[in-house]
Order: structure tokens, then sequence, then C-alpha cells
């Protein structure tokens, strides 16, 4: 029996902790926030904001099926 791959990483390889998330400067500041799982400072909130930054993000979303969505609980 053969052990389960792992899930597959994110396209590129993360930068450094210190550096942000590419997609924190193209947001507005109140958007902005420390990864969940890393610290690095990733587009968090609002519109295309998700907690984990995309590195910390690729092995959790490879788990749901491709059709799973993200609603929002926002009013």
């Amino acid at each position: 029996m053969h052990p389960t791959p792992p899930p597959p990483m994110h396209p590129t390889p993360p930068p450094p902790i210190t550096e942000p998330d590419p997609s924190a400067p193209t947001c507005l500041g109140s958007q902005a926030d420390p990864c969940a799982a890393c610290r690095r400072t990733t587009h968090k909130y609002g519109h295309g904001g998700m907690p984990p930054c995309p590195w910390c993000a690729a092995p959790v979303l490879h788990g749901w099926a491709p059709t799973a969505s993200f609603t929002s609980t926002r009013a």
C-alpha cells in the first residue's frame, strides 16, 4: 500500500516571512493583517481576502472538493 502523496504546494515558492504576500500592497491598509498561520502580512479582509496567505491556504484548499465555495457570513 502506497502512502498518500502530500498536497501540492503553492505554484511559487513563498517569499521570506518578513516580506508581505504580493496581494497585501494592492488592498486597502485596513484589509491587510497577519496570516492566521505564518503571520506574513496578507490581504485578509474584504472582497478577495482570506485569513491564511496563499502559501498556507494551498494545502487546505487542495483537500476541498472542486465545487466547494466560500460563503461570507457578513451582511
